[in-house]
């Protein structure tokens, strides 16, 4: 056994330090690389903004804006550059290192996160006979005003509406048709199942769509996932700094167009036109020996374009000797694209092309053995001069299938279109025969066919590959874009309910504030182990230096993201992760007081102490389960670490920690548990909890009272819960937040919730203005109304993009159907919480009153919580909200409560064995005693970790830490007070628990002192 543990733990440690190991490298990379932008910078612009513009507030921050973008991106360009030089010792490249290295979530590094949901309305429509039909558009109507106080899913709400308004009436006639096999007489259910099964291939096409559309955002590391059971879709954006366009680009349905092309027969002098534009704009300016500015002409004979671009010469037919022109201009490798894109974007190279040229990329191809092709084809599009659009657009497709080709067995995507559209296709096919017309998906390019002959009836295919030897990967893409394209005719597109911005600043903020409370933490925790344990505490010290290098290693192995809340779960690890070895070492204390040796009090300390160490682990494992089913965004990330800090704690608390002490000890070698301190405190401690449990329970009532009285008086609810709006705004100064509020009220029409946001030069305001509305265009608008209300109070001169770009440091939305969601998400997970722990405590302890007593203390932690978040709102000089991180504390509390009452419940149980004829009384007293230690010291740790977050851990984390103040405090009282009394009083004819026989007279030498001191 402790060569297994011995060669997991050095397995372990090797994974973790090799896996952190790609974040070292990473960030010394791009240091180097910023050291070259800054140079770079530096060279190019001399000036600072003050020196540049000393009398002009408006163009230094223009001049410092622009300074900063250029360094952005030559620093961009460096690393792109760079994406292939090795970095590791062991000669990984710097971009595989990048997608190795630990994740920082949005709030850690600035970015945009959504939630959204798949607007099931429109696929009502979509699937109905008549999408117009009266009944069918009232049925919809009523089930969006339902949806926002129900957390049922919108087609329920629907077909309840339907059969409430149309007594009798049946689904069938609504959407019975040929295509979907539905007859006419079918039975409601169904008619739902079948509009279930859509709605579910409705939420896959969307996502699907989305999965090929974030990557343009050009962040490193993107992140989406689907959550069917919910019915939502999150989407991460770390690094992403333009919410308009975010919103525009993920709520736009699939985007299928026919565009004509150019081929280089038209473009040739184009090309090198632009190539030698090209080679001329980065011609690079040198200094000659005089100092005298010269051009440096050596970069103008390189041909920079046609080295990243293999251009495609027209081939020769050797029979017919017509030559032939390729629908795409060249390909590229998969690493130039970016890089080419900026070439192609430089408004002297642009020029050089027609102005109705677009550049698109063709999609991804695999090659014989069905990999992945690293090469892209390059497209030039025949725009329509003065439209958007293309002459044919993705609505005009009525049906879409995968089939194979039946000369070349190649797998394609065939596609039926309504009359209007196979008349728009006819006369495009018959316009270009002979050349290409290239069907595009999301300006991704899926296929350039050449017009053969004009083509009547509307049908057209996209060819898709042959695949090679993994053909059936290119049938199950084919089938992904036959669903996408019938995804548009359904009118189902993803709609955003929940949305947070954060500024570069605030995740800064949120950074620093996190290390510098998990660095202080750690420190503390280590002094107090060696303080209060003496050399034992090198053991617990081990134990928790291991414990955060395992669970930061394995969080960036599994590649999950680590937020502020996971920070401030680490935080919590460092306080928990001692708590399994303060356990055992204080029953190796109590063992060695009995006058054990060493090695039997080590023996019997682990063995005694490890039904406890599992109980109240299980019960803080079971809490955070919970969290991570029903959290959202960022609190997910706190229940990920706190979920494998709990799992991580129970091997290196006993196995590893065991470990240590097995291989240090022997016969004239052991540490020792007990110093000056120690032996002091709680020393032969006989208080009588239980005489004044009467006492307790009259604050029990008012802490009921005080809990029921909050509900009446209210809260103040986060935007996650309320709906609406929230901005965090830095006005560089201190502000009135009282003139503001006022301001804002007559701007708004409605008065908004104004609070500091750390110091009284930044505000967060929280509004409900427009919440109901829906478009692509009304958080924009809300947002110039916001500066508009706010203009008199921000600096001189500041514009609407000043205002957007650098003051505007995070927002936050929610819709209100989302914020009612996530109520009723967060009230069933203290429900379950609750309800769970207390079967569990009834199958560990075998008796109804110990799930009483743990359900009473729980309950007592909440109200407590609840009634200082009710009743201090206003009082507090920090903001009081129930939101996410709230509900995240609460059920922390409750399993970290459940670790001290189990504690005292199952010493309880043990002396109830061994104690015979001594009343009720006098066991709990005993049992609480004797275990005090122990629960002051693992509630002792968790606070001090807690305070030090709430302390400088920043303000997003703030909410949470106070809440965990409240809960540890409350929680320690209630395991004491609470749920140990209440064993005496429930059912008071009915002994603790099962008595053990008794012991024979030779092991039974210390129960007469046990008696004695009962």
């Amino acid at each position: 056994m402790r060569a297994l543990v011995s060669i997991f733990a050095g397995l372990l440690i090797l994974i973790s330090l090799y896996q952190l190991s790609f974040t070292w490298f990473v960030n010394q990379h791009e240091k180097e690389m910023g050291k070259k932008a800054d140079a770079y910078v530096k060279r190019a612009y001399p000036l600072t903004p003050a020196q540049k513009y000393p009398n002009n507030t408006e163009a230094r921050a223009y001049y410092k804006d622009t300074v900063d973008n250029v360094r952005d991106a030559y620093l961009d360009s460096l690393l792109t550059a760079t994406r292939d030089k090795k970095i590791t010792w062991w000669g990984q490249t710097y971009q595989k290192a990048k997608e190795s290295e630990l994740l920082l979530g949005l709030d850690l590094q600035g970015g945009i996160n959504v939630t959204m949901d798949v607007a099931l309305d429109g696929l009502i429509k979509g699937l109905a006979n008549n999408p117009k039909d009266p009944q069918l558009l009232k049925a919809i109507a009523e089930a969006q005003a339902r949806k926002i106080n129900s957390d049922r899913n919108f087609i329920d709400l629907f077909a309840a509406a339907y059969s409430q308004q149309n007594p009798g009436a049946r689904l069938a006639p609504l959407f019975a048709n040929s295509n979907n096999k539905l007859s006419g007489n079918a039975s409601d259910s169904k008619v739902l199942s079948y509009i279930h099964e859509q709605a579910n291939a409705a939420m896959k096409q969307t996502y699907q769509v989305l999965q090929k559309r974030i990557d343009k955002f050009g962040v490193a590391q993107p992140n989406i996932s689907l959550d069917e059971n919910k019915g939502i879709i999150t989407v991460e954006l770390a690094g992403a700094s333009d919410p308009e366009r975010v919103r525009k680009y993920l709520q736009s349905t699939a985007n299928l167009q026919f565009w004509e092309v150019y081929t280089l027969e038209e473009l040739s002098s184009s090309v090198m036109n632009a190539s030698k534009a090209l080679d001329d704009y980065l011609a690079v300016t040198k200094t000659d020996s005089n100092g005298v500015a010269v051009k440096d002409t050596s970069a103008a004979s390189r041909n920079i374009l046609a080295s990243k671009i293999r251009f495609f010469p027209p081939q020769q037919d050797p029979q017919t000797g017509k030559v032939s022109y390729s629908p795409y201009l060249g390909m590229a490798l998969l690493s130039d694209t970016s890089t080419i894109n900026k070439y192609l974007s430089i408004p002297v190279v642009r020029n050089s092309f027609p102005a109705n040229l677009k550049f698109l990329w063709g999609k991804q191809d695999r090659d014989a053995e069905g990999k992945l092709s690293n090469a892209l084809q390059l497209y030039a599009i025949k725009t329509v001069p003065g439209k958007d659009k293309a002459e044919l657009e993705g609505d005009a497709i009525e049906d879409a299938r995968q089939e194979f080709d039946q000369v070349t067995n190649e797998v394609a995507v065939s596609m039926e279109m309504n009359p209007s559209g196979g008349r728009t296709w006819a006369r495009m096919t018959e316009k270009n025969v002979g050349k290409p017309i290239a069907i595009v998906l999301d300006d991704i390019v899926y296929s350039a066919p050449n017009v053969i002959q004009k083509i009547d009836g509307g049908n057209s295919r996209i060819t898709m590959g042959s695949g090679g030897k993994n053909q059936q990967l290119v049938i199950e893409e084919a089938n992904d874009l036959a669903n996408i394209l019938k995804a548009g005719k359904l009118e189902a597109p993803a709609v955003i309910v929940q949305e947070q911005v954060v500024g570069p600043t605030l995740g800064e903020q949120a950074v620093n504030g996190g290390i510098m409370a998990f660095a202080i933490s750690f420190i503390v925790i280590f002094a107090l182990m060696l303080v209060y344990y003496n050399t034992a505490g090198i053991v617990a010290n081990i134990a928790l230096i291991l414990n955060l290098l395992f669970t930061i290693g394995v969080l960036s192995a599994l590649n999950a993201t680590l937020t502020a809340p996971g920070i401030a779960g680490l935080v919590l690890t460092i306080g928990m992760a001692v708590d399994t070895n303060v356990i055992i070492f204080e029953r190796i204390k109590e063992e060695l007081s009995k006058g054990n040796t060493y090695a039997q009090a080590v023996k019997t300390g682990y063995l005694r102490s490890l039904p406890p160490v599992l109980d109240a682990h299980i019960t803080t494992l079971l809490t955070a389960v919970i969290l991570f089913i029903y959290g959202l965004g960022p609190v997910l990330g706190f229940a990920t670490t706190q979920i494998l800090g709990i799992l991580l704690s129970l091997f290196c608390g006993i196995l590893v920690s065991r470990l240590i002490t097995d291989f240090y000890t022997n016969k004239n070698r052991h540490f020792n548990y007990f110093t000056a301190i120690s032996k002091r405190i709680f020393k032969h401690a006989a208080f009588k909890f239980i005489q004044y449990r009467k006492i307790a329970y009259g604050i029990s009532v008012i802490v009921l009272l005080l809990g029921v009285a909050s509900f009446f008086h209210g809260f103040r609810y986060g935007v996650e819960f309320s709906g609406g709006r929230s901005y965090v705004v830095n006005f560089g100064k201190a502000v009135n937040a009282e003139q503001v509020r006022n301001t804002l009220e007559k701007t708004f029409g409605s008065t908004p919730v104004i609070k500091t946001y750390g110091s009284d030069a930044k505000l967060n305001i929280t509004t409900d203005y427009r919440v109901n509305e829906t478009g692509l265009g009304v958080d924009s608008a809300v947002q110039t109304t916001l500066y508009n209300g706010l203009k008199t109070f921000l600096p001189e001169g500041t514009t609407q993009q000043d205002f957007n770009n650098r003051l505007l440091e995070g927002s936050n939305k929610v819709n209100p159907t989302i914020s009612d969601d996530l109520k009723a998400g967060a009230q069933w997970a203290t429900f379950w919480s609750m309800l769970i722990i207390a079967i569990y405590i009834f199958i560990r302890f075998r008796d109804w009153r110990y799930s009483v007593g743990t359900i009473i203390a729980l309950l007592h932690d909440v109200l407590v919580t609840l009634a200082v978040f009710s009743f201090l709102k206003d009082v507090v000089p920090f903001p009081l909200e129930i939101d996410q991180h709230f509900i995240a504390a609460i059920l922390t509390v409750i399993g970290f409560s459940m670790n001290d009452t189990v504690i005292v419940y199952d010493r309880i149980r043990e002396y109830s064995h061994t104690m015979h004829n001594v009343d009720k009384t006098t066991i709990l007293n005993k049992a609480i005693n004797d275990t005090l230690s122990r629960t002051v010291m693992t509630s002792l740790t968790v606070f001090l970790t807690i305070l030090i977050l709430f302390l400088v851990g920043g303000e997003v984390t703030k909410g949470f830490a106070f809440a965990m103040l409240i809960g540890v405090v409350t929680g320690t009282y209630s395991s004491i007070f609470v749920a140990a009394p209440i064993l005496v009083d429930f059912a008071k004819d009915k002994p603790l628990g099962e008595a053990a026989p008794p012991k024979k007279p030779e092991t039974a030498a210390a129960k007469p002192a046990l008696a004695k001191k009962a």
